[in-house]
Order: structure tokens, then C-alpha cells, then sequence
């Protein structure tokens, strides 16, 4: 998907209510986003979505909505006030600032994309024939490049694990790395940059008095797994599953509405015994790429992405990934967290956060393992693959471009439009309002009579409406009326009771867990 397409994606969001920059009329503040209309029903059917694959479909699996503002010492205890830190550099000649780490990792994905188009152009030239493995070794370009890839990038690897940040800067001199603006290559020293936004308690000042605006929801979870565990009574393995917002203080927010400085994530914490972790880190891996799959999106735009560089908290961790506009990037994370967490919280409060196992007749901190999926990021995801221009047939039979959101039906945000073919005519706009009213308490419908029928399908097109009812004269006579399929653009007569019907079984969740 080319730049000129995301620009479009941007443009279309803002046209049609979907996403608007926050606070624009002041000019606007970096990296915060309001939701339109639109926007915030596609959110929350996103979230629906997980909520019922995640807690409804699991009977071991329950919800939590902890508080955005915590006891200081939690972050202390997570690890946040001591190494939630990204390193940043300067450009010298431009001044702007720039994370080392992602700069780095846009380089050697540049350099492996070299790789790639060689070994894809000599996969079309051999067919069936290609051995890909003896490619790479044989070809001494491909080699070349993939020995560059994997020198460099153990040097990054090990320059992360170990917080070097010289090393950082000597790799990115290495890498020939040029700020986009200006095109220097003279750099600052790399820093570390904490994260965490905070504020104070009421009217105390100082240290004593510091909150911090929680910068992931997991911790929520932890720290309530024995009120949620003996509530619910639940018996490992068991989750907790939380959607909410968080807030990270990005040296540079950036990709529109993909790396924010307040955003909403969708995790859930599985729960479970010491020496289990890995199989359901590979149980939970395999079921979010499934989750993600039967929204139609295509696999060649879904990968997983293994972690080199660990997390302090993780002994596995992988990214399911998007083929996002510009590029493949990390769209969920999985992760097994260990007991690193519940340790840690039982160490510096003091209290026991062990779970009685009645099978072992033991006590012991369990292991964690994590789905995280930023919902602003699923939203992109999903807006990127839903964006369609394509020539269709308009009412005189001759082609017209049309842009369409092909939406899973379930996620549209408008379910059913309502649309009189004519304005001025009581009759039509009567029957209309009728249908409108007895269908608004089922799923949410659009009444719509301005303008000519064809531009009204175009604006239910643009907002990704997989249903649009078209009430004309015949339908006075007969109860009938047309409803008009988005994507196939089929057109069908059926008497106006089966409206209902028809709609709610092609927007019914169930397709999407079949």
C-alpha cells in the first residue's frame, strides 16, 4: 500500500466522522485523536468482538475495569519507574528527535527487504524448481546482505539486553543512518527517556505526592488476582481479561492513530502452574492469529514476529503482525511474563499473592501469560484492509469509481440504511420512518432522504453500511422493498418483514466464530 493510499485512509477518516485530531480548532495536540461518530461505534464492535471472544466464549476467563491512577509503588514494583525508558537521539542539524531503537530496526528491515526482492525475483524466474534455503547461500548478493542483516542486528540485540547506549549510537552510525529531514548523519549521544506521564495527589508536592497515568492496564490485573480468583472462584489456569486506556509520554507520535500518547488496549492475563507456561503461550498464540484471521483479513498481511530482545518480565514473547500502510508492524503482542509480576507486587507490599492449588495441596505464585492488543492499532488495522476503490456500474450501466469500507458486517458501524427513494413524497418518507423506527431497536440503522438514490448509496458505501432498504412506490402496494447488499452489490425484492431477518443474521458475531 503505497503513501499516497495511507494519506487517502487519513483524509476519508476525517471526511467521514471516523477520526478527528484532538483539540484541531486550537491547532490541534500531537498524538491524541478523537473518535467520531462513526469511529466510536467501529471501536466498539471491535472491543465487543473481543470481549465475546475472550470472556463470553470462555468459561475460565473474566472481566475487570481496574483504575487508571494507582498506588505509586505498583510502577515501582513493575519495573516502570526504573526501566520504562525508550532511547531517544537528536538530529544536530535539525533538532528533531527521533527513538534510536526504531530508527535501527526501519534500517536492517530495509536491508532484509534487499534480500527479499532478489530472492522473490529469482522464485518467479525458477518456479517450482527454487530452493529458496540454497538461494541464500549460494547467491553472494543475498548473502551478503542477509550476513549484514544478522552482524548488525546482534549488535542491536545486545546493545538493547544490556541498555548500552553508545553501542546504540555506534549501530546507528554503523547503518549510515540519515535524519529524514535535514539528511545528516551527525547525531547526538543516544538517552534513555522515560515513558510514564504523572501528576500529583490532590495538593501534596514532591515525591510523596507523584501519580503516574498508568502506561499499561496489566498491572490492574495483578494486583486484583486475589479478589478476582476467590470472587469468581475460579481454579487455575484462569484469566482476567480488561479494556482501557493508557498513556505513554512517545518521544514522537507518528502513523496517524498507531503510536499515540493516550490510547486503549485489550488484554487479558492467563493464569496458570509453574511448567505450564509455554503450552499456553502457544495455545494463546496460535488462538489470537486465529481471532485475527476470521475478521477475512488475508495471511498474507498477518505474520508473527518472535522477540530477540526480551522484555525484564518475559521468557518468550511474539508479535502478531499487520501489513499496516506503511509496513509490517506489531499489531498484538503475546507474551509469557512469568511470575515476575505477582513476585514482584508480593515482595514490596508485603502481601501474599499465592493461589492454593487443591490438587497439589501447594501453594505458589502463578505464571503469566499475556494477550495484548492495542484496539487504536486494530482500528488502523482494520480501516487499512477495509479501504477499497474500485469501478462498479452506476444507474445508467456505465463504470463510476466508488470508494467502499468492506467491513466484516459484524464490525460496520452502521448496520441498515433506511432510504425513500423520493424526498417530498409523505407516503414514501412515511413508510420509511416506519421501517426505520421498528428495525432502530435491534441494530443501528441510518434513515437517510437527501440527495439522489445513487449518491446515498455512495455515502453508505464510504462508511461501510453492508445493508441499504430502499422503499419506493411499489413497496406502498405490496409491503416489498429492495435491500441492496454492499460488497456484491446485489439487489433483491423481498417483503419488508424479512428485513429484520436478513440483517441480523449477516451482521450476527457467530460468522466470525464458526
Amino acid at each position: 500500500m503505497s503513501a499516497d493510499l495511507f494519506k487517502d485512509i487519513v483524509s476519508h477518516s476525517k471526511e467521514y466522522g471516523f477520526i478527528f485530531q484532538s483539540s484541531e480548532i486550537y491547532d490541534g495536540l500531537s498524538g491524541v485523536y478523537d473518535y467520531g461518530s462513526y469511529g466510536v461505534e467501529l471501536k466498539n464492535n471491535i472491543k465487543a468482538y473481543w470481549w465475546k471472544a475472550m470472556v463470553q466464549n470462555h468459561e475460565n476467563i473474566v472481566g475487570l475495569d481496574s483504575a487508571i491512577m494507582m498506588h505509586p509503588l505498583i510502577w515501582k514494583a513493575s519495573g516502570h519507574v526504573d526501566a520504562f525508558n525508550d532511547p531517544l537521539v537528536d538530529s544536530k542539524a535539525s533538532q528533531k528527535r527521533y527513538r534510536a531503537d526504531v530508527m535501527i530496526e526501519e534500517a536492517l528491515e530495509k536491508i532484509m527487504a534487499k534480500a527479499d526482492k532478489e530472492i522473490e525475483k529469482a522464485r518467479k524466474r525458477f518456479g517450482d524448481a527454487f530452493d529458496e534455503n540454497k538461494y541464500k547461500t549460494e547467491n553472494p548478493r543475498v548473502a551478503e546482505y542477509i550476513q549484514q542483516y544478522n552482524t548488525i542486528n546482534q549488535k542491536f540485540v545486545d546493545a538493547m539486553g544490556k541498555g548500552d547506549m553508545p553501542a546504540l549510537k555506534a549501530v546507528i552510525e554503523e547503518l549510515e543512518i540519515a535524519d529524514p529531514v535535514s539528511g545528516s548523519r551527525e547525531w547526538t549521544d543516544v538517552r534513555q527517556f522515560n515513558l510514564m506521564f504523572h501528576t500529583q495527589l490532590g495538593n501534596i508536592a514532591g515525591e510523596e505526592g507523584k501519580l503516574y497515568l498508568r502506561p499499561e492496564t496489566a498491572q490492574g490485573i495483578f494486583v486484583n488476582f486475589l479478589n478476582v480468583q476467590k470472587t469468581t472462584r475460579q481454579k487455575l489456569p484462569f484469566g482476567i481479561a480488561q479494556i482501557g486506556k493508557a498513556f505513554r509520554n512517545e518521544i514522537i507520535a507518528r502513523q496517524f492513530i498507531f503510536r499515540m500518547r493516550e490510547f486503549e488496549q485489550m488484554e487479558m492475563q492467563y493464569f496458570v502452574q509453574p511448567g505450564t507456561e509455554m503450552e499456553w503461550y502457544n495455545y494463546w498464540k496460535e488462538t489470537r492469529m486465529k481471532w485475527h484471521r476470521a475478521l477475512g483479513t488475508p495471511e498474507s498481511k498477518l505474520r508473527f514476529h518472535d522477540h530477540e530482545n526480551l522484555a525484564h518480565y518475559a521468557n518468550a514473547a511474539v508479535d502478531v503482525q499487520f501489513d499496516f500502510p506503511f509496513g509490517f508492524k506489531e499489531l498484538e503482542g503475546v507474551h509469557s511474563r512469568t511470575d515476575f509480576d505477582l513476585r514482584s507486587h508480593q515482595e514490596l507490599s508485603g502481601k501474599k499473592l499465592q493461589y492454593f492449588d487443591p490438587e497439589t495441596n501447594e501453594s505458589y505464585v502463578p505464571y503469566v501469560v499475556e494477550t495484548s492488543v492495542g484496539l487504536d492499532r486494530m482500528f488502523l488495522a482494520l480501516l487499512s484492509n477495509a479501504y477499497t476503490e474500485e469501478n462498479v456500474p452506476d444507474a445508467d450501466g456505465k463504470d463510476s469509481t466508488r470508494i467502499v469500507l468492506k467491513f466484516h458486517p459484524a464490525l460496520a458501524p452502521v448496520k441498515c440504511a433506511i432510504l425513500p427513494l423520493l424526498k417530498n413524497n409523505d407516503d414514501l418518507t412515511g413508510l420509511a420512518r416506519k421501517i426505520f423506527d421498528d428495525l432502530k431497536f435491534n441494530f443501528l440503522c441510518q434513515y437517510d432522504e437527501k440527495d439522489a438514490i445513487g449518491r446515498r448509496y455512495r455515502r453508505q458505501d464510504a462508511i461501510g453500511t453492508p445493508y441499504c432498504v430502499t422503499i419506493d412506490h411499489q413497496s406502498l402496494e405490496d409491503q416489498t422493498v429492495t435491500i441492496r447488499e454492499r460488497d456484491t452489490l446485489k439487489q433483491e425484492r423481498i417483503h419488508m418483514s424479512k428485513i429484520r431477518e436478513i440483517v441480523a443474521d449477516g451482521i450476527d458475531f457467530r460468522h466470525l466464530f464458526a
